[in-house]
């Protein structure tokens, strides 16, 4: 999932150091007070909501719960959403099959029954998935959510030319030979014309995969799997107001401003058995400076950051000093990294890709990220520490947090030569105009970089515009981005939940594509065909590593951080935790407050 996505995902990361690590970070913090314990203005205290719920007991019905945001989602659609944020957010007015526990830490990134009576009815040696639908399930309109409407919904996945942007998962698995042309090309009448989705009455849906996938419930957990009703597909426009099957229907909403949700009425809390509903409405502001957010959100303005990515470092010193009981420091699933695409010469060679990687000052990358606490330890691989089969640190193939953690010039010249470019070359990085830190991390790039005679420009984009500006890889060649600075997630915890849109062939897209470094290997996309037929955890994790150090050996990317965050909750919050589920940030969905003033 990037990161606004993590993904880009559901970013679905299960941090299991994270509990550890938040122990041996508290003492790193410094802060000066001691706003450890519930605090003079009732904050719960630091890391009070890290993987543990934070004052359960006192969320009231009612009030205004209030999101700040530095941007806006990629899409609300439910189909072509792909922000980790907006994956979480999405649950207000979006329900699916199955979903994510409401659960603290490690069990968030579990799969439990929401729109269906129970998990998945599995035969066919793991080809045939059954589902019955709940009672009483119902659209903002009072009209009964069918099977039929989850099929649509899904359906809509296969119309990337119309609705670019979203996981492919589902369209991978049930349809691989990409025999269906999506419902809005779909000849049968009813546009239900996917086969391998069968609905024989109104409250049971088939899947019949062609082959068995191990991860498959997981992807049916994904935003993109939400139930969608035709009459009110609106196509290419439907993200500026989506049809509610939750507890929450859009209100208003101006992209890049605001939007605000208010209670569905139709919604019946006892056919949902994930959804509290605390609050009367839910607010997004969104702002252009993060800084002005941050300090709207220390002023008590608004509850929390919608993004989930860490506080800009004017903020976080702010509320390291004067407000430390209002944050959490969570392990997120996210790496940070620096990739480079192929089609932008000189980094079609592969030493051209590994002199950048010598050449950067791993540790100044990570101080501009953060440094230890706020930015997260050394990158050293492309896998997270989260997902099974990951080696953390001790893989570090380019010994990026040991010999070479400030950069090595003589090694980089080395590479620079056996790639013909013995006095260096120029190139552009592309970076989000709207997060100071990765802005921060390209400057940081920049210099090392020119001490090995690697001469950079920095290009600033639209942060919101991402799918089609680094998202076309014919928008990269045009404009010569031979770095593109980015992060994902998992949105599953596996690794291919975490690394197929990201370094399989068939996920290179002409707009909304992840895959940014072009990566066309035969050796990993048969790893991947692999995996997905492995029942045995011990199997699937062998297969992780190996996915792993190919990618590493390719020298596609440079990882950054393995990253953690600090985030700032409202002292008005009640029953709020971290989850795995979301990569490590706020499970929004059941999100109170203490005084509905």
């Amino acid at each position: 999932m990037t990161t606004q996505r993590t993904s880009g995902r559901r970013k679905q990361a299960l941090a299991a150091a994270a509990v550890v690590a938040a122990l041996l970070t508290t003492a790193a913090c410094g802060g000066g007070d001691s706003d450890n314990g519930g605090s003079k203005n009732g904050a719960a205290g630091f890391d009070a909501a890290n993987n543990k719920v934070a004052q359960a007991s006192e969320a009231k019905k009612g009030g205004e719960l209030k999101f700040a945001s530095a941007q806006d989602a990629d899409s609300w659609d439910t189909t072509r959403g792909y922000y980790g944020f907006m994956w979480n957010f999405s649950r207000y007015y979006s329900r699916q099959l199955v979903t994510n526990a409401t659960e603290p830490g490690k069990a968030g990134a579990g799969v439990t029954p929401d729109l269906a009576t129970g998990l998945a009815k599995v035969s066919d040696d793991g080809k045939t998935y059954t589902y019955t639908l709940r009672d009483g399930i119902t659209w903002e309109d009072g009209k009964p959510i069918t099977s039929k409407d989850i099929k649509y919904g899904i359906e809509r996945v296969w119309a990337q030319d119309v609705l670019s942007g979203g996981p492919t998962y589902l369209k991978e698995v049930l349809d691989p030979k990409g025999e269906y042309q999506g419902p809005y090309k779909d000849k049968s009448k009813d546009k239900l014309g996917l086969k391998a989705i069968e609905t024989p009455d109104d409250k049971t849906i088939v899947f019949k995969l062609p082959k068995a996938n191990s991860d498959f419930e997981e992807m049916l957990a994904l935003t993109s799997a939400s139930p969608v009703r035709q009459d009110k597909d609106t196509k290419s426009k439907y993200g500026l107001h989506p049809f509610s099957s939750g507890p929450y229907k859009f209100q208003s909403y101006s992209p890049g401003k605001d939007l605000v949700l208010v209670r569905n009425t139709e919604w019946k809390q006892e056919s949902d058995p994930i959804r509290k509903a605390y609050p009367d409405k839910i607010s997004i502001k969104f702002f252009s400076n993060a800084n002005d957010l941050d300090a709207r959100l220390i002023a008590g303005d608004y509850d929390l950051d919608l993004a989930q990515t860490g506080m800009s470092p004017q903020g976080r010193t702010t509320a390291l000093k004067q407000h430390k009981g209002n944050l959490d420091n969570p392990v997120s699933g996210y790496i940070r990294y620096a990739v480079f695409p192929q089609s932008v010469k000189p980094f079609d060679n592969e030493h051209c890709r590994k002199a950048v990687i010598y050449g950067a000052d791993h540790v100044s990358l990570q101080t501009a990220r953060g440094g230890p606490v706020a930015g997260g330890d050394i990158g050293t691989n492309m896998l997270p520490p989260s997902v099974p089969g990951s080696e953390g640190q001790k893989y570090d193939p380019y010994e990026m947090a040991g010999a070479n953690k400030n950069g090595n010039v003589a090694k980089a010249k080395e590479e620079l030569k056996a790639c013909g470019k013995p006095n260096g070359f120029k190139t552009t990085i592309a970076v989000r105009n709207n997060k100071p830190v990765e802005v921060a991390t390209a400057e940081s790039l920049q210099a090392s970089l020119k001490k090995v005679g690697i001469t950079v420009d920095i290009d600033q984009y639209d942060g919101a515009q991402t799918p089609g500006i680094i998202g076309s890889p014919s928008n990269v060649k045009k404009k010569g981005y031979g770095i593109i600075i980015m992060g994902w997630g998992p949105d599953f915890p596996s690794v291919q939940g975490y690394g197929l849109p990201l370094w399989h062939s068939d996920y290179i897209l002409d707009s909304g594509n992840n895959n940014y470094a072009l990566i066309k290997d035969k050796t990993i996309d048969g790893l991947f065909d692999d995996y997905v037929n492995t029942l045995d955890d011990a199997g699937k994790e062998k297969i992780a590593t190996e996915i792993n150090h190919k990618v590493m050996e390719g020298g596609y990317y440079l990882p950054f951080v393995f990253e953690k965050f600090l985030n700032w909750r409202s002292s008005r919050l009640a029953n709020v935790y971290t989850t795995d589920g979301y990569s490590g940030m706020y499970d929004f969905v059941n999100l109170g407050l203490k005084s509905t003033k």
